[in-house]
């Protein structure tokens, strides 16, 4: 049978399929190709979700693994406190034994004070005492002259600076740096309402100023200085949660035991600042002075050198120091 007639005759058997063999063929077609199709389908969707599930799974491992590291790094400096605490409670023990010159400061009761005093915070007969200038709320329009005036007398300070990256500032953030002062942190926004709110936003404002200090410096500040202090009163975020924060962020956190009394709005004079100032250092073997670098404290400005002079004229030894990881810690009771 020649191909032609082939042709025909399939044509003529086409032509005798009956309507309902017609419909059950086209059906069988549809089914062997949903059939095909799942075939192909199927593995590929396995696969994507496949996928999914191990990225998931990477994601959740990395971030398991550092909450690990996170939790061995606390519980590591955990360990180191206790053993720091151990060892200063052995010194403390010795130095007593064998001196009798040392006593544990009495704060007079007409003294106007608002901090607390450590219990570490003694006085020491024979020694040196070691004062840290301290300026919160810079820069301003005062700091070059400040910094100035430092170099001068060839001291190094602390500025707890706040986040003025658009107030033309960004020099003397890296002036401070360069001329061996150390850069502390005094919040980014200095908005209490703000800050003070939530946890998470004493941390975001924290991390926005870290990050913005180490853009501009190149170094990654380690001391931080509560707007108000740790002991003040308008906070509604628990202290004790923020300090916890600072402390798994290597940051360490200063008040003051000394105050200039140049916070308010008073007319206060560079003579009486010096005064306040020098009448306090007696009390303390450590002293921690609260100063202001804004643009309303001219007579902090005008008091800086006076003072500088008064603490180097003083005969037992007084240095002027930059806080450091070695400074030890003044902090005021929180509540």
């Amino acid at each position: 049978m020649s191909e032609k007639q082939n042709k025909e005759t399939e044509k003529d058997q086409n032509l005798a399929m009956t309507p309902e063999r017609r419909k059950r063929i086209n059906r069988l077609k549809k089914i062997i190709i949903r059939t095909v199709l799942f075939m192909i389908l199927f593995p590929v969707t396995i696969c994507v979700v496949l996928g999914i599930q191990l990225y998931q799974a990477d994601k959740s491992e990395e971030s398991l693994m550092q909450q690990i590291g996170f939790l061995e790094k606390e519980l590591q400096k955990s360990e180191d406190a206790v053993d720091r605490t151990e060892a200063l409670l052995e010194i403390s023990e010795e130095i007593y034994k064998e001196s009798e010159v040392i006593q544990v400061v009495q704060v007079p009761e007409n003294m106007d004070t608002n901090y607390a005093v450590s219990a570490n915070d003694i006085v020491v007969q024979e020694g040196v005492r070691k004062v840290y200038l301290t300026f919160d709320d810079g820069p301003s329009i005062y700091t070059d002259e400040l910094l100035d005036i430092l170099a001068e007398y060839d001291v190094k300070a602390t500025f707890f600076v706040t986040g003025k990256d658009k107030a033309g500032y960004r020099d003397t953030y890296r002036r401070i740096v360069e001329e061996g002062h150390t850069l502390g942190m005094h919040s980014y926004s200095h908005e209490y309402e703000n800050i003070y709110a939530s946890l998470e936003n004493f941390q975001q404002d924290v991390g926005t100023l870290r990050n913005y200090l180490y853009n501009e410096t190149g170094v990654g500040s380690k001391f931080y200085r509560f707007p108000g202090g740790s002991s003040n009163k308008v906070s509604d975020t628990d202290i004790e949660d923020m300090t916890a924060y600072l402390n798994a962020m290597g940051i360490r956190y200063f008040d003051w035991n000394i105050t200039a009394g140049d916070a308010t709005g008073a007319n206060v004079t560079s003579d009486e600042i010096v005064e306040r100032v020098m009448s306090q250092l007696p009390l303390h073997q450590v002293a921690v002075v609260l100063m202001h670098d804004a643009k309303d404290k001219r007579a902090t400005v005008d008091a800086l050198p006076k003072l500088i002079e008064a603490i180097q004229g003083m005969e037992d030894g007084t240095l002027i120091l930059p806080i450091t990881e070695e400074t030890m810690l003044i902090q005021h009771k929180s509540g």
